[in-house]
C-alpha cells in the first residue's frame, strides 16, 4: 500500500471519493469495490483510512464522498455508462452476481452510514454529514422507488482541535432577516424559551454580523450539479464540490491528499487554491489523465 510509505502526521487535508461498491470495474487488479460481500468492501476501505489517520496531521481534516447501493442488483442499482462498460462487465463475472447480499435484495444497503459508524469506532470524530444535492441527476429506470438525487459527504477529524476556515453562503432573504427573529408580541407562544436581555442582545449581534457580511454560515446541503469530462473516466467530481472542503479544511500552502484521485479534479482544485497536492491512483491511464489535467 502506497500510504504506508508516508511519514506520520505529514498531510494537512484528505479529500477523496473511494470506489463505490459493485458499481463499476476500473480494470485494475486488487481494486476496491468488486468484493463479493459488502462487509469485505468496508473492511478494506477502513484499512485504507486507518493509514490515512496515521499520516494526517493532528490538526488535519478528512472529507469523504461516498455513494450507496442496493442489494442484489449486481450493478449497484444505478450503473451509468452501461454501453462503455459492457465489455468489461462480460469479462468480469464478479460484477454479475454478488454473494452475501441475498438477504438484502432490493434494499438500500446504507454503506455510507455503515462506513461512518465504523470510522467513529476507529477513533475518528465526525463533524458533519453533508448532503450533495444533484439538481441535474440522471433519470432512474426504477419504477418502484424514488430517484436518488444526492450523495453524502462526511467531514472527519482526528483531534478535537483542528484547522477550519469558516465558509459562508449568500443570504436568501435580507429583508426578512432585517425584521426581528421573534415578534415581541408573540412571546406567549414561546413560554418555554428564555427572553433575557442577554439572549436578545446576542441575537441582535449575530443578525447584524450576517447583514454586514451579506452572508451566513454555510449549511450542510450543497446544491451542485454534476459535470461531464471528456476524458476516459466515468466518475468525475465537479470542481465546485471540492472547493469548499479544500478552502475550509486546508491552510494555504498545505498539502491535500486524494488517495483515489481518478481523473485529478482534487489536484486541479488544490492548485487553483494555492495548495499542494498528492494523488494516488492504481489505474495507469487515470494517472496520465490526472497529470495532464494538473498541468
Amino acid at each position: 500500500m502506497t500510504l504506508k510509505k508516508f511519514p506520520d502526521e505529514s498531510i494537512d487535508c484528505i479529500v477523496t471519493s473511494p470506489p463505490y461498491w459493485s458499481l463499476r470495474d476500473y480494470g485494475v487488479k486488487n481494486q476496491i469495490g468488486l468484493e463479493k460481500d459488502f462487509n469485505e468492501y468496508l473492511s478494506r476501505l477502513i484499512a485504507v483510512f486507518d493509514e490515512i489517520k496515521r499520516i494526517l496531521k493532528p490538526a488535519g481534516t478528512c472529507w469523504v464522498v461516498l455513494g450507496d447501493t442496493y442489494g442484489g442488483s449486481g450493478t449497484g442499482g444505478n450503473l451509468q455508462n452501461r454501453k462503455k462498460e459492457a465489455i468489461l462487465k462480460k469479462k468480469k463475472a464478479g460484477l454479475q452476481k454478488f454473494s452475501g447480499v441475498s438477504n438484502y435484495r432490493k434494499s438500500l444497503l446504507q454503506l455510507p452510514s455503515r462506513f461512518s459508524v465504523t470510522m467513529i469506532k476507529r477513533g475518528w470524530i465526525l463533524r458533519n454529514e453533508i448532503i450533495w444535492h444533484k439538481p441535474n441527476v440522471q433519470p432512474s429506470s426504477a419504477i418502484d422507488r424514488f430517484t436518488v438525487d444526492f450523495e453524502k459527504i462526511y467531514f472527519f477529524v482526528k483531534s478535537r482541535k483542528y484547522y477550519f476556515s469558516r465558509q459562508f453562503e449568500p443570504l436568501e432573504n435580507k429583508e426578512r432577516l432585517k425584521r426581528r427573529f421573534i415578534n415581541p408580541g408573540n412571546k406567549q407562544k414561546y413560554r418555554h424559551i428564555s427572553f433575557s436581555s442577554i439572549n436578545q442582545s446576542n441575537i441582535e449581534k449575530r443578525r447584524k454580523r450576517m447583514l454586514d457580511r451579506g452572508a451566513r454560515n454555510k449549511r450542510c446541503v450543497w446544491k451542485i450539479g454534476t459535470s461531464s469530462f471528456s476524458g476516459q473516466h466515468f466518475a468525475t467530481f465537479p470542481e465546485k464540490l471540492i472547493e469548499t472542503p479544500v478552502k475550509a479544511g486546508c491552510p494555504e500552502g498545505g498539502i491535500v491528499l486524494d488517495p483515489f484521485i481518478g481523473s485529478g479534479t482534487t489536484a486541479v482544485v488544490a492548485k487553483k487554491l494555492e495548495r499542494k497536492f498528492i494523488g494516488i491512483e492504481l489505474n495507469p491511464e487515470y494517472v496520465a489523465l490526472a497529470r495532464n489535467r494538473a498541468r
